[in-house]
């Protein structure tokens, strides 16, 4: 409609013959070099980046590939272990040359390889063959040519050229770091500039049709009508002085005043007629088509969802990134290691940073992985980049214990062949003494009982203890820093109270959760697999999302908690000095009086909920260690229902004094200090 003239010129060039050793490689069925005119618009490998998506395209992706860590293994008899000895290792992952990190190199050579036939970099090896430094090559600079060595022989070789004086160099594959794309010949790739040169021009000559209407025209455009008949000087007039009024983005909203009966016509074609918007939008999609994108990564949320956008986002690692990724990969292989060492050594993106989900997925990965023992606490940390646990408590591996090895063929075999007589079933178990009047202390013949529940906990309360003193600690610093800003020269509280709302709300609350999950998680697995034994109930029980709905509520219960002491002692004579007081009292004692509460409760909780799963109906009140206590006294022997509470909500124990139960009692404590125990009728 007259919006875009197409002028597309293509040029064809000969193929690559392999008897004709002058024949270079860098010939394909489109020439990328030089740029062409299409859409009326000079598209080059310079001009092409101008056009806003596929400068988009060619920057997230180069952006993301430089910024995974680039790390060179040493293959193992099994696995494989991180080769920092390697001279090739600080290369690739921290400094190629003096004058460049990993990232810019990595980013330089990737734009060159999506804009050019492939992205170049120099390697410069030291006396003993070892790469010392990778320099990068301009791509317009460097040809890939075959010559011919000997009758039936040909040799690759790298022609680089200096503009200014004419001279050459010819390298060896051995000094050129070579990544490329989709290619004919599989030596160099096709020019994507090329290949697509009719759409970018299109969406610059889009850019440009837009910027001209928006920057030049006299809007609105059209024709001026007057009754009677101008001079040309009259009319010269009348256009010199409506132009100067009107043209131009500034001044497209002015109100035109109208003399002598003239009209105003429009004429012109207004740009949505054209379908300019949706010229525009096509152009993005089609870039994201060229460069294998989700259109959502150059910004074109129309099509996202919710839903669908984190699978996208990992759509966009396993199809767009990692053919690049290997593509590097490879080329290190083959370029930059000799021959010896391509058997031993290998270089890999890590790419787990760009697979990481939420942190609620994230964590209940690991508890499986932890339950069923391939990870460790230390393992954890160690992904979530933490140190691991003092005194190597993290190095241990946990599996349920209904899980037993697997026998190999072999062993089979030989208890076949040569039967055990000692090996005969043992007899089972005695049961538990059902008489309510028996010991309590004894329940647990055919798992370990109270006592391991207990040894159990003691173990995890310390870890409880050090992640809470680390938390009190972090709460001190950011909470005195508020203060200091809000609470100085008996300034109002008010604004100190929406920043400490703000602070516990959100990263407090972050940090407990991300402190506990995994001390919680291991924990209650330990407490579940001894209770599952207690009970002869060998099916694993699933406590995910027990846990996780039980560290929601207690860091909800404890944030409110903290945010309710914080606000009262602010509202005080010297806030300030209350405050500071309140949070030097949460690290010198919070840390054991929250270890010895979970060490307690979170026991008790989880094997309830274990012995729901193997059908348990009763449960009985065990006192321990509170033998003055009147109110943990009142409930020793009562059974209840495992769905019902043993003491209600609302209600009282004691004699003489009165305990005011706030909340239903399912399991203990029944209130700081508590050991009691509750274990199966």
């Amino acid at each position: 409609m007259g919006l875009i003239r197409a002028a597309v010129r293509a040029t064809k060039t000969p193929p690559f013959d392999p008897a004709r050793p002058e024949t270079s490689l860098v010939n394909g069925w489109w020439s990328g070099e030089g740029g062409g005119a299409t859409a009326g618009i000079h598209v080059s490998e310079e001009t092409a980046l101008h056009y806003a998506p596929f400068f988009a395209g060619v920057r997230v992706i180069a952006e993301d590939l430089a910024s995974l860590p680039l790390i060179t293994y040493e293959r193992l008899q099994r696995g494989k272990r991180r080769a920092t000895d390697h001279p090739l290792y600080p290369v690739l992952h921290d400094q190629p040359n003096p004058y460049m990190s990993s990232v810019a190199l990595r980013e330089t050579l990737q734009g060159h390889a999506m804009t050019w036939r492939g992205g170049y970099a120099n390697i410069v090896r030291n006396g003993a063959g070892d790469v010392a430094e990778l320099w990068p090559l301009r791509p317009d600079r460097i040809k890939p040519e075959i010559k011919r060595t000997a009758p039936g022989r040909m040799t690759l070789m790298y022609r680089y050229t200096d503009d200014v004086n004419g001279i050459y160099a010819m390298l060896h594959p051995d000094e050129v770091l070579h990544v490329h794309g989709l290619g004919g010949n599989g030596i160099e790739g096709y020019s994507l500039i090329g290949l697509a040169r009719r759409s970018i021009g299109l969406g610059l000559a889009a850019e440009a049709y837009g910027a001209s209407f928006f920057g030049n025209s006299a809007r609105p455009s059209g024709v001026l009508k007057h009754p009677g008949t101008l001079g040309d000087g009259a009319a010269k007039r009348l256009r010199e002085g409506w132009n100067e009024m009107h043209r131009g983005l500034d001044n497209a909203q002015r109100v035109a005043i109208l003399e002598e009966g003239m009209d105003w016509e429009t004429i012109g074609l207004p740009p949505e007629d054209a379908q300019f918007l949706q010229t525009r939008r096509f152009g993005v999609t089609d870039m994201a088509r060229w460069l294998r994108l989700p259109p959502h990564k150059i910004a074109d949320l129309e099509h996202a969802t919710y839903t669908n956008i984190e699978h996208q986002a990992l759509d966009y690692v396993t199809s767009a990134l990692r053919i690049w990724l290997v593509r590097w990969e490879q080329a290190i292989l083959t370029r930059a290691l000799t021959s010896a060492e391509r058997g031993r050594y290998f270089s890999e993106h890590l790419v787990d940073a760009l697979l990481r989900g939420d942190i609620k997925s994230r964590y209940e990965a690991y508890a499986i992985g932890r339950n069923w023992g391939w990870l460790s606490a230390d393992d954890v940390a160690e992904m979530e980049n933490r140190n691991p646990l003092p005194d190597g408590r993290g190095e241990t591996y946990l599996v349920p214990l209904n899980m037993v090895p697997a026998k190999t063929p072999a062993e089979i075999k030989a208890d076949l062949d040569n039967p055990d007589p000692a090996a005969a079933p043992a007899p089972p178990a005695p049961e538990p003494d059902d008489d309510p009047g028996g010991d309590p202390r004894a329940y647990g013949l055919r798992g370990r009982g109270i006592a391991a529940r207990q040894r159990i906990a003691a173990q995890y309360a310390a870890l409880i203890a050090d992640a809470d003193l680390k938390l009190a600690k972090f709460e001190q610093k950011q909470v005195t820093a508020l203060a200091e800003e809000h609470l100085a020269d008996g300034a109002s509280p008010r604004e100190f109270l929406a920043a400490l709302e703000d602070l516990y709300r959100g990263l407090v609350a972050e940090r407990t959760t991300a402190a506990w999950l995994p001390i919680i998680t291991e924990f209650a697995a330990a407490i579940a697999g001894d209770a599952a034994a207690d009970v002869g109930h060998d099916d694993p029980v699933d406590l995910q999302t027990w846990v996780q709905s039980y560290v929601s509520s207690h860091v909800g219960y404890r944030i409110a908690s903290e945010l309710g002491q914080l606000t009262a002692a602010a509202s005080g004579v010297d806030a300030a000095a209350a405050v500071l007081q309140r949070l030097a009292k949460w690290v010198s004692e919070r840390p054991e009086r929250i270890a010895r509460w979970q060490g307690n409760q979170l026991p008790n909780a989880a094997a309830r909920e274990v012995w729901r799963a193997a059908g348990i109906q009763t449960l009985k009140w065990v006192t321990f260690g509170s033998d003055d206590c009147p109110f943990c006294n009142a409930l020793d022997g009562v059974t209840t229902g495992i769905e019902q509470p043993f003491a209600n909500k609302g209600g009282q124990l004691g004699l003489a004094e009165k305990l005011q139960i706030g909340r239903d009692i399912h399991h203990p404590p029944l209130h700081p200090g508590c050991d009691c125990q509750i274990v199966p009728a």
